[in-house]
């Protein structure tokens, strides 16, 4: 098992915050069958302020590539992706169209 940290951003608005919230309460099916399908086995964010924090489990041959591209051809996942765009904000450092971010691993005890 794998399992990656990933950071993004969220509008600091705090109406905006709520919603988001309340659509992953209730993640749409279809948004839950494509994380598991892609080999990701838990997935947990969490949030402070404006700022997630995510962390992903998964089986040892997942790849973000694959999972990028299982993403492409998933209309339901683009209409998601679409609308979770209008709560997100991606961080100072990221390129053109990136959201979440890999996380440097600096401690385990």
């Amino acid at each position: 098992m794998k399992r990656f940290c990933l950071a993004l951003d969220l509008k600091n608005d705090p109406k905006l915050i709520e919603e988001y919230e309340v659509y992953h309460q209730t993640a749409w099916p279809e948004i839950t069958a494509s994380i598991k399908d892609a080999g990701i086995l838990d997935m947990e964010i969490y949030r402070i302020e404006n700022r997630l924090f995510m962390i992903m489990e998964t089986e040892d041959n997942f790849s973000f590539e694959r999972k990028a591209e299982m993403d492409l051809n998933n209309p339901k996942v683009q209409e998601w992706e679409e609308l979770m765009w209008k709560y997100q904000e991606a961080l100072p450092s990221a390129k053109e169209g990136e959201k979440w971010l890999m996380m440097d691993k600096i401690f385990k005890l």
